[in-house]
């Protein structure tokens, strides 16, 4: 009975491994559906019984690269650690992302298409903004415990975020750089952890 669901799945997979191909070399626009099913050795009859139209599976396509690529998993705030191990791991996970190239590639695609289609990249990004809402909760519950200084989480989070991409994602996105290396990850986390709680940290802790 299992079986079918193993088949289905393996088929979703296929799909979306074949469509990140064709996006990432192709772009969204010369990217048909016809050539999504033939990559992926399915019908496109398939294809549309697992996604509705090709907005839709270019979507489902960067957010599971971006959780594939350690996005953000799951990051609960420990109340015995300290607070700078703690961001120093978050903010370790988040480089990891932003060093997978494939993804890069498909957010230069992604960004490309909200300059002429802003309406179709909408949906995209309000997606990839839920799947950063770990670094915000992880900051609203040491708020709660008293060790960060209160104040809007949501905002907090995006200055802290916001120095990642700062150096790790618009430079390979706009500029074609290369991923940060080891050494200058570890110097952009330890800044941006130092910076953030000089700013955020309260002052018991």
């Amino acid at each position: 009975m299992d079986r079918p669901t193993r088949l289905t799945d393996r088929k979703r997979q296929a799909i979306l491994a074949a469509a990140a191909e064709q996006f990432r070399t192709c772009g969204f626009e010369a990217t048909s559906v016809d050539r999504i099913a033939a990559a992926a050795g399915v019908s496109k009859r398939t294809v549309y019984n697992h996604f509705p139209s090709k907005d839709e599976l270019f979507t489902e396509t960067l957010v599971q690269l971006f959780e594939n690529g350690a996005g953000m998993p799951e990051f609960a705030y420990r109340s015995e650690l300290g607070l700078r191990e703690q961001l120093t791991e978050l903010l370790a996970l988040k480089m990891r992302t932003l060093a997978d190239r494939d993804f890069i590639d498909l957010a230069r695609v992604a960004i490309a298409e909200a300059i002429h289609a802003p309406e179709r990249a909408r949906a995209l990004f309000a997606r990839l903004g839920e799947r950063e809402e770990g670094p915000t909760a992880w900051i609203r519950a040491a708020q709660a415990d008293g060790r960060l200084k209160s104040g809007d989480p949501a905002f907090a989070s995006t200055l802290l975020q916001g120095q990642l991409k700062t150096f790790a994602f618009w430079p390979q996105v706009t500029l074609g750089a290369a991923p940060l290396n080891t050494g200058e990850q570890a110097r952009v986390i330890e800044a941006s952890v130092a910076m953030f709680l000089a700013y955020f940290g309260s002052a018991a802790d």
